[in-house]
């Protein structure tokens, strides 16, 4: 049995299902709200490259390295993708990322509970002892999500990673340990409970 093992994980905003190829349609469309493969600073698949992300992701599961998910809206709409990827099983550890939402849904409730969803899975099902997160330097609206959901900065990888379009990453790395999933559980409940 692979570690993580396939998993659905439900709240009032959002459901996270395994991702699987008949999704395709539904996240070309997800993608195409705000054209988000034009993003400079991130990865999300065009609606041409979708089929071969999926099966890309898929592999990767297969290979025991990540665990990709799509996600849906509280209307039961596609929404967007996200992962449990770079899965080291032998340290209990995970990290959330290769993670894009529609334009829609960008700046709601579905950010906050997909993450509590995703967390709370890691160290209350799965016993990580660690969850991280990357992103770019300077994606600020990617750090600021991570930093509203309690993650503490790591540091910056300089010079990380080469970019599509040639550009060098520099990676800001974040994470939530074990000892303080209490808290940030109890902070991420408060928010996605208070008035909106």
């Amino acid at each position: 049995m692979s570690w993580p093992a396939p998993v659905s994980l439900s709240h009032d905003h959002v459901s996270l299902r395994p991702l699987a190829a008949e999704h395709e349609a539904g996240l070309t469309e997800a993608a195409r709200d705000g054209e988000l493969w034009r993003l400079w600073y991130t990865a999300v698949p065009s609606p041409e490259g979708m089929a071969a992300e999926i099966q890309r992701r898929l592999r990767l599961q297969a290979a025991g390295s990540m665990l990709p998910f799509t996600v849906f809206d509280a209307a039961g709409r596609i929404a967007g993708m996200t992962t449990y990827m770079n899965v080291d099983a032998a340290n209990r550890r995970v990290e959330i990322g290769s993670t894009w939402y529609a334009r829609r849904v960008q700046r709601s409730a579905l950010n906050t509970a997909a993450k509590r969803l995703l967390l709370g899975h890691a160290f209350e099902a799965l016993d990580c002892i660690a969850v991280e997160f990357r992103t770019h330097r300077l994606n600020t609206q990617s750090r600021r999500a991570i930093e509203r959901l309690g993650a503490q900065l790591d540091g910056i990888l300089r010079a990380h990673q080469l970019g599509a379009n040639a550009s060098v990453r520099d990676t800001a790395v974040y994470s939530i340990i074990a000892p303080e999933w209490p808290a940030v559980r109890n902070h991420l409940d408060w928010q996605l409970a208070k008035p909106r």
